[in-house]
């Protein structure tokens, strides 16, 4: 791990701030640290309103989305909901279906089968809104790059409204609207939603037309709030306003759906850790193992108890995923170490039989192992595919770019991404990319790097700063947990690693006499000789609650140390 240290703002910017909260040096720093400057600002995070929300029709073709929609129901035509299988994809689908569903009927949902389809828009699904007299498409978390499917669909008499946000290719799509504030001639003031919140947008215009205030709004924000914390886009701006929010519905009056899910893992309050980790994998489980559209289902359910029937549907796809997403990866690693390559700059692994549903997630694990761009590709079809994860500063997207000619077609962000290609293409791709990411990325990006906020001394931690700094939450991109640097601790003697295969490891430290502090690190079992015999360390935490037996103690949540 490379550790580095974030600069500390100028102490008279600390201290103006101090006394402008009256907090202490320490929260003003991490308050600069993310650009919260005065009270105005402090007050914006702090206690985030729904009235922070932009206007929706500052987005370019909301009026004209709007306009259609309103066109449809008012000459009574089938609308289709489309989206793509993932979380962002189906809690879009079910967000903006149940709110049109709530009062008008002719609505019906489409999710891409991820084997047969693919990503995205596909000539099937068009073609299945002709045979069911479909005459308007909204598709949603996909679409910005279907310029073929969305000129089959105008020769069809089919007209596409587009929500994504995903960045767009040279062209655009024939369609009536495109909503998707990456699009270069739109100024919208925040272009980090993602494809639920672009959804949401849209909802929040068509309610307006309605007489409808943004209170009407929250119960769907338990769809938006998944999202984005599963989407991984930053937790700033309206993000983190959403999803502020939509934590509030999940741990209060979630839907009949999100409830069925919560029961099974019977967590009282939910973090938006926990939506990230226990929520979404569950509702992605659908589309990898099975289809996306019992992932819909279960989120657009109003009866408890045929919920429960899905949600125990989904619990079984994703025990199943958890195997085979165990069991590829370890054929991953031996391939590498197979093939003599763990000194090159990417991974690029292949078989034609992995499970295509969760090659993305084998491809974050082999990123884990080896902290390079990885590409894991499996037979499609009579193609390959693949899904393709980076590490932190270097995007992929653009090096995807770089091998244009070896692809037969690409899409994603700067971190994670997804493409096909012809099998006689495999290996020269493999070294295109090869010599694209050795050429482009600094050495030092192959290194995990810790960013860390600020030093800290024992005598600092208190249960007041874990509670201002739980106030922070919730955390994302852009507004991470604050991570904090100790020197000269000390175990008391009490250090062991525990866990299966003693993985982590457990301690009970001390500085300059003051302690001590219980602490845990996850996968740091192997560093146990580093802090036996009472031996001087440094380390780099977060500060955590530990609840044990009703008990609640707070706890260093350990991520390095040396």
């Amino acid at each position: 791990m490379r550790w580095t240290i974030k600069p500390k703002p100028l102490q008279a910017d600390i201290d103006a701030l101090s006394q402008a909260l009256n907090v202490t040096g320490l929260i003003a720093q991490l308050l600069l640290q993310r650009g919260i400057t005065n009270y105005d600002t402090a007050k914006k995070f702090f206690r985030p309103q729904l009235s922070d929300l932009h206007d929706p029709f500052l987005m370019k073709d909301m009026d004209v989305a709007v306009n259609r929609i309103e066109t449809a129901i008012a000459n009574n035509e089938n609308i289709l909901v489309y989206g793509d299988y993932d979380v962002d994809g189906t809690t879009s689908v079910a967000l903006l279906s149940s709110y049109l569903s709530s009062y008008y009927p002719n609505v019906a949902t489409y999710i891409p089968d991820r084997y047969t389809e693919g990503y995205g828009v596909s000539f099937q699904g068009v073609d299945f809104a002709e045979d069911n007299g479909f005459t308007l498409i909204i598709a949603l978390d996909c679409g910005v790059k279907a310029i073929d499917k969305v000129a089959y669909a105008k020769e069809k008499d089919i007209d596409f409204i587009i929500c994504d946000h995903h960045r767009p290719g040279q062209h655009l799509p024939d369609a009536v609207a495109i909503l998707d504030p990456k699009r270069e001639d739109c100024l919208y003031p925040f272009d980090e939603l993602c494809g639920c919140g672009v959804g949401f947008k849209l909802i929040q215009a068509l309610a307006s037309h309605r007489g409808e205030t943004i209170d009407d709004l929250i119960p769907y924000l338990d769809l938006v709030a998944t999202a984005i914390g599963a989407d991984i886009v930053p937790m700033t701006g309206e993000n983190r306003v959403l999803a502020y929010f939509g934590l509030q519905v999940i741990n209060t009056y979630p839907r009949i759906g999100f409830k069925a899910i919560i029961n099974q893992i019977k967590k009282p309050q939910l973090t938006i850790t926990d939506v990230v980790f226990i929520i979404a994998p569950r509702i992605n489980a659908a589309g990898r193992m099975e289809h996306g559209q019992h992932a819909v289902n279960l989120l657009t359910e109003t009866d408890m108890e045929r919920a429960k029937v899905f949600a125990a549907k989904i619990e079984k796809f994703n025990i199943d995923r958890r195997g085979l997403d165990k069991e590829i990866t370890q054929q991953a690693l031996t391939q590498i170490r197979e093939n003599k390559e763990e000194e090159r700059f990417t991974s690029v692994v292949y078989h034609e039989s992995w499970h295509k549903g969760v090659i993305g997630i084998v491809a974050s694990r082999l990123t884990e192992t080896y902290y390079r761009p990885t590409l894991v590709f499996t037979k499609s079809g009579n193609k390959l595919a693949a899904s393709a994860r980076s590490v932190k500063g270097f995007d992929v997207y653009n090096a995807l770019q770089g091998c244009a000619d070896c692809i037969e077609q690409f899409g994603g962000h700067k971190y994670a991404a997804g493409l096909t290609l012809l099998e006689e293409q495999f290996e020269a791709f493999k070294a295109q990319f090869e010599k694209v990411v050795s050429e482009s990325i600094e050495p030092h990006l192959l290194t995990p790097e810790i960013a860390v906020d600020a030093q800290i001394e024992f005598r600092q931690i208190t249960p007041k700063l874990l509670r201002i700094i739980g106030q922070f939450a919730p955390f994302g991109p852009g507004n991470l947990a604050p991570v904090f640097m100790g020197e000269h601790l000390k175990d008391t003697g009490y250090a062991k690693a525990v866990g299966e295969k003693g993985a982590h490891l457990k301690l009970s430290i001390t500085q300059h006499g003051i302690g001590p502090i219980g602490a845990i690190g996850f996968n740091l079992g192997d560093k146990l000789p580093l802090v036996a015999h009472r031996k001087q360390f440094s380390a780099i935490f977060s500060l955590d609650e530990n609840q044990w037996q009703g008990n609640v103690s707070l706890q260093l949540k350990m991520r390095d140390l040396k």
